[in-house]
């Protein structure tokens, strides 16, 4: 990919558009820093608009199809991702706040502005944003699994709940009366 616009060079009065369709090559390197199975139909397109005097205004769209492991089976899981990304670069640069605890900012979308607006790191950036954490393969059924020492029954959610035992007891007591 070779994404970048030099702020210098964009226009102030209509949008700068941009196209980033990464070639086989990059699509391969990309889906195993992002740990995927496959990457495939990546397309990254939208435009940086002029907010105010000196700041940079994002919006665009990024399309995918990933194919990642079934965290329960490994079997591929195919997932279309389709988002809207959106960024306001901020000339000046953003102050840090400083403590051990800090709040995050209700705007997440800000970013320092540079002498340039990164956008394969963009890309890289909001498509791991948007993987699902853990995908699975529709078809499977839920994974039971059950361990108890040799001979022992194992042990069943039935026989786990805490009032299953008081529960028992009550109907005893009220035959006894």
């Amino acid at each position: 990919m070779t994404g970048t616009l030099k702020v210098a060079e964009l226009s102030q009065r209509k949008p700068n558009r941009f196209r980033i369709v990464p070639d086989a090559q990059t699509l391969q390197d990309l889906a195993g820093t992002l740990d995927l199975v496959d990457l495939r139909k990546v397309l990254f397109e939208g435009e940086v608009t002029s907010e105010g005097r000196r700041d940079w205004r994002l919006k665009a769209r990024l399309g995918a199809t990933v194919i990642q492991p079934c965290v329960a089976t490994l079997a591929p899981v195919t997932t279309r991702i389709d988002t809207p990304v959106s960024r306001l670069y901020v000339a000046g640069g953003l102050q840090t706040p400083e403590g051990e605890e800090i709040e995050m900012p209700e705007d997440d979308t800000l970013e320092p502005l540079g002498e340039v607006i990164d956008l394969d790191a963009l890309l890289h950036e909001e498509l791991s944003l948007a993987l699902p954490a853990y995908p699975r393969a529709t078809a499977e059924d839920p994974l039971v699994a059950t361990a108890a020492p040799k001979g022992a029954e194992p042990l069943t959610d039935e026989k786990i709940k805490p009032f299953a035992g008081l529960a028992e007891l009550r109907k005893k007591m009220e035959k006894d009366d």
